[in-house]
């Protein structure tokens, strides 16, 4: 009888002990750091979220990071819709209809300026040549889509004169190169990628169709701003500050970004030649003209406005 009590006694005493300690391990104490999630796709427009990443890694910040690595964009967005993710460098536009359909989003920065290149096969020696070809877009839902409706309407041509697909952007260099479709335009460093393998050639850069025109953007939630403000703040300036590194585009910059992305040199050096990270506010009148070609493509009705959708603080604060 007295070995049982024993026995039983020590068995309450363990699991007390494995009680307390759960519960010192969850709270983690007052100087714990909170962890920002993020998603990303590995593309060059995102590299300044690689290099805060880094600079996270190495520095000393009062937050983590940790990055989300996703195939396509439904899958990222599905993530920051749901809550999975506290935020995102994503795709504005499908981040506009998340807002539009009620996800309480807010972009606070851009990914980047410029490094959209519409992309043809080397047999099509103009725009009208696309005409009854498949051309393919990461997401309908995209600037993108609205990078190839400029085109096409610039050179005399309806969208609906060329067969419009979606597809996975690292799937778009291969396609080209097989034949499947006759022209992409999409994030980088997919369109460098066939310029240097030589399966294709630039028809349009982004800036000759649309200057200053508004494609991918850091999101985050707006609950995870207002209850993290001090964090936010601190987090953007930092995205800043990654930015600014970006655009050194040298070889540590390099090295980083091939962390993230499998990509060669050559393809590396292209992409940076055509993207640049000086300047990451999100300008106004250009998000309003986006809103505007979403409407006139019949995309969406009532895309949310710039005051509605765009947290320009965080990063006035951090310039």
């Amino acid at each position: 009888m007295k070995r049982s009590k024993l026995f039983v006694l020590s068995l309450l005493l363990a699991v007390s002990m494995v009680l307390s300690a759960c519960g010192s391990e969850s709270s983690g104490g007052d100087g714990e750091k909170p962890t920002i999630k993020l998603g990303y796709l590995p593309i060059t427009h995102a590299v300044p979220l690689f290099i805060e990443d880094q600079m996270n890694e190495e520095g000393d910040y009062p937050f983590n990071i940790e990055l989300v690595r996703f195939p396509s964009w439904p899958d990222l967005m599905d993530a920051l819709n749901t809550g999975r993710i506290d935020g995102a460098s994503a795709l504005v536009t499908v981040a506009m209809r998340a807002k539009e359909q009620g996800i309480d989003l807010k972009a606070v920065a851009l990914g980047h300026r410029d490094g959209n290149v519409l992309i043809a096969a080397n047999e099509i020696e103009s725009v009208q040549d696309l005409a009854g070809e498949t051309f393919a877009v990461p997401h309908t839902f995209s600037t993108h889509n609205v990078l190839l409706y400029q085109m096409l309407k610039s050179e005399g041509m309806a969208y609906e004169d060329v067969n419009v697909v979606e597809m996975p952007p690292a799937e778009m260099p291969a396609a080209l190169a097989e034949g499947r479709i006759a022209g992409y335009v999409v994030a980088e460093p997919f369109g460098a990628q066939s310029v240097v393998l030589e399966t294709g050639k630039v028809l349009y850069q982004d800036n000759e169709v649309w200057l200053n025109s508004v494609d991918c953007a850091l999101i985050l939630h707006n609950d995870f701003i207002e209850d993290n403000e001090d964090i936010a703040q601190a987090f953007v300036s930092s995205y800043v500050e990654a930015g600014h590194k970006a655009e050194l585009k040298d070889d540590h910059v390099k090295e980083i970004s091939s962390e993230y992305m499998d990509v060669n040199e050559e393809v590396m050096d292209l992409s940076f030649e055509w993207i640049s990270y000086d300047d990451l506010r999100i300008p106004e009148d250009s998000y309003e003209e986006l809103r505007g070609y979403l409407i006139e493509m019949g995309l969406t009705d009532n895309p949310p406005t710039y005051e509605e959708f765009v947290d320009s603080t965080l990063i006035d604060e951090a310039m």
